[in-house]
């Protein structure tokens, strides 16, 4: 395990216990740490290995549009909110850092391959045009214009220019490194219970898996989907998130002709979500699976192939690539599938967590709204609906085994 990085020369260390603890290192803890250091607060993180968690297999899509689903109508004010911020937000991390993030405006299309997904497309569209949502529906010969690898059967589609792309590897480091700069100090270690005050009533830092304890004013919870194991947390607000498995492929294009698609390209085939992510580096991100099998991150040989058949109906050139990498990690998933953002029933305790499949477009508001939060005590407007209050008591979630031991969970941020 690697020692912590030195704090730069023109940010003192301070003696004194920081104002904010943020216990996670994956990028909601780390921007909700940034943006609290950038608001003066005194901040520090514990996470064995800042810059891990989800954001190592997350695609990085900034899909406010076609990934809206039936009944999230408030979550994609939140999501728009998100993207909105996205170019001032990628610009400035960019020039804390004078990293890339691989934040492409290249737009997304979602297209169908049958008569049902057509039909479950033009629901989609209808869904967006009455969120007041931009989207052009294109006939098949229009998609394959647009993109010509498409395989000759697709029967239709959605253009979305506003939906985006970020590397989230190149995010996660980039906030580390803002991190950094601005003064946050690290603890590479595991979070192993919360501390609470004499009578209960307050949270007051964590003890860390080799016993120490670290003291704050505030805590803020951003575990992913580990959030709800933390050890001390009282019952009636330990966060209701389980873990959602998702396996992705990573693939190289060929760059002496030119890239293989242009735009992030999604589909639903046979009932099973598939996406194609191409990067400006060659690398071509498909995925994701959806499996809820607690804490397993074990790659299967069937996950990889029916990824593979369905990226292959898709564009049928894609069987000839190399295969680089394949993933597996546990998306934070929430009892509604939006995030718990905020302070808790127990004072000092914040949350920054649940946020499921949207982890990466929610980063700029996440930051925005816990930096908020920790400013003034409470939630900006666009957010009041994500207060972890909203659950009331902590409601059931599925019974799951005890998270294997920190070493294998690698892809997880607490």
């Amino acid at each position: 395990m690697s020692s912590p990085p030195h704090t730069p020369p023109h940010t003192p260390r301070t003696s004194r216990a920081p104002d904010v603890l943020v216990v996670g290192g994956g990028i909601i803890g780390l921007v909700t740490a940034w943006r609290a250091a950038r608001r003066g607060l005194v901040t520090a993180l514990v996470d064995p290995e800042p810059g891990g968690g989800a954001a190592q297999v997350a695609a990085g899509m900034l899909a406010a549009v076609t990934e809206l689903h039936y009944g999230e109508e408030t979550l994609l004010a939140l999501n728009l909110a998100s993207a909105r911020r996205y170019p001032e937000f990628a610009a400035e991390l960019t020039e804390a850092t004078g990293q890339d993030l691989g934040y492409r405006r290249c737009g997304t299309l979602a297209v169908a391959l049958d008569a049902d997904d057509r039909a479950h497309l033009r629901e989609l569209h209808a869904l967006q045009q009455r969120c007041g949502l931009e989207s052009e529906w294109l006939s098949g010969r229009e998609c394959r214009r647009l993109e010509p690898m498409l395989a000759p059967g697709v029967r239709g589609g959605l253009r979305v220019d506003g939906d985006h792309q970020i590397d989230p590897r190149r995010l996660a480091r980039a906030l580390v490194t803002a991190c950094e700069r601005a003064g946050v100090v690290f603890h590479r270690v595991w979070a192993a219970r919360l501390g609470v005050g004499r009578g209960g009533e307050r949270a007051t830092g964590v003890v860390t898996a080799d016993g120490t304890v670290l003291e704050a004013g505030r805590v803020v919870l951003a575990g992913g989907s580990l959030s709800g194991r933390l050890a001390g947390v009282p019952e009636a607000v330990l966060p209701p998130v389980r873990p959602v498995k998702g396996q992705v492929l990573r693939l190289t294009m060929p760059g002496a002709h030119g890239p293989l698609l242009n735009r992030t390209v999604r589909a639903v085939v046979r009932g099973n979500h598939v996406y194609l992510v191409p990067r400006e580096s060659g690398e071509l991100v498909v995925g994701a699976t959806s499996e809820e099998l607690g804490w397993d991150t074990t790659v299967t040989a069937g996950g990889v192939y029916e990824l593979l058949r369905d990226a292959h109906e898709l564009v049928p050139g894609i069987t000839e690539l190399p295969l680089t990498e394949t993933r597996a990690g546990l998306r934070p998933g929430s009892p509604d599938n939006a995030p718990l953002l905020g302070p808790t029933a127990l004072d000092g305790l914040l949350l920054a967590t649940g946020h499921y499949r949207n982890g990466v477009l929610l980063t700029p508001v996440t930051g925005d709204v816990m930096a908020h939060a920790l400013t003034t005590g409470e939630l900006p407007d666009e957010a009041r609906p994500f207060t972890p209050r909203r659950f009331g008591a902590a409601p059931a979630v599925p019974e799951l085994p005890d998270p294997p031991a920190p070493s294998d969970l690698s892809e997880q941020p607490v």
